[in-house]
């Protein structure tokens, strides 16, 4: 762990790659700023749809994912990836969702509980995660933020799982979130290039076309340098197997989440101006 008096931060996620593929950028920014920052991540990507030429030497698509995330994380020069030892539910509807393994069937305050866990022995000062629909309704990301909005109000009541280690308590929450008008604008010209953006997605099960309908505040901005935007593409390149049709897919990611980055605060209220930085105002 970093010195008591470093800057820390903990990014909760539900799958490898959503460090990259959301707040990636953010998170190489700072930690080549000399921040701590770490990847709690819930599960392997078990349920991912990967090909069969990423699938040599009988490696599992649990193995293949987990691997390229400890690629990225080596780019993003992450302090430390832990994952909290659940399965990948898969998207709504999927026989994955009924495994008794998975995320979605572990009891909440389970999950809750081994997450306070990790926050207590990194404490960080700034927590980041999903939105309140995970993006894109994945039921994990969906579970995980709401694992993280529960944890972080839990991990200062020394009440609250005391087995966990002693209580703390973190100054900020963050939900990364999608510019709308940057969905708005992909939606409208979809059907144009013959796609629907109702049926998005390797597997065609995501509604590009719904999320428009959601609005979240943005609260921060975190404008990418060069050098983390470079970060980001290289660490984006690691997840080859979720990258269909390979290098291509690499520049529409670098182009999709651009030089910026969006954020909601939870906590504290926002008030004022936008932030330009998640650590303002930390003690």
């Amino acid at each position: 762990m970093t010195r008591e008096n470093d800057r820390r931060l903990v990014f909760v996620g539900a799958h490898p790659d959503d460090e990259t593929f959301g707040a990636g950028g953010t998170l190489a920014k700072y930690a080549a700023a000399g921040v701590g920052v770490y990847y709690v991540c819930a599960t392997r990507g078990e349920a991912g749809v990967v090909g069969e030429e990423y699938l040599k030497d009988g490696a599992s698509v649990g193995d293949r994912r987990w691997a390229e995330l400890q690629c990225a994380a080596g780019i993003l020069h992450l302090a430390e990836v832990v994952h909290l030892g659940y399965r990948d539910s898969g998207m709504p509807g999927s026989p994955d969702n009924r495994n008794p393994e998975s995320l979605m069937m572990a009891p909440m305050q389970q999950v809750v509980g081994r997450l306070v866990k990790v926050l207590r022995k990194v404490k960080p000062q700034v927590v980041v995660t999903f939105d309140p629909i995970g993006g894109y309704r994945h039921p994990d990301h969906i579970k995980m933020h709401e694992a993280t909005v529960i944890a972080f109000k839990a991990v200062s009541d020394a009440a609250s799982y005391p087995e966990a280690g002693p209580a703390y308590q973190p100054e900020k929450l963050y939900f990364h979130v999608f510019p709308r008008g940057w969905l708005r604008f992909t939606v409208m010209l979809m059907p144009l290039f013959g796609q629907d953006p109702h049926r998005v997605g390797r597997n065609k099960d995501i509604d590009m076309a719904s999320l428009v309908q959601e609005r979240f505040p943005i609260n921060a901005v975190v404008k990418l340098d060069r050098a983390a935007i470079r970060v980001r593409d290289s660490a984006s390149a690691c997840h080859a197997s979720q990258l269909d049709g390979g290098p291509p897919g690499f520049a529409l990611v670098s182009w999709l989440f651009g030089e910026r980055d969006y954020f909601m605060r939870e906590y504290p209220p926002p008030h004022g101006r936008r932030e330009k930085d998640l650590f303002a105002g930390v003690n």
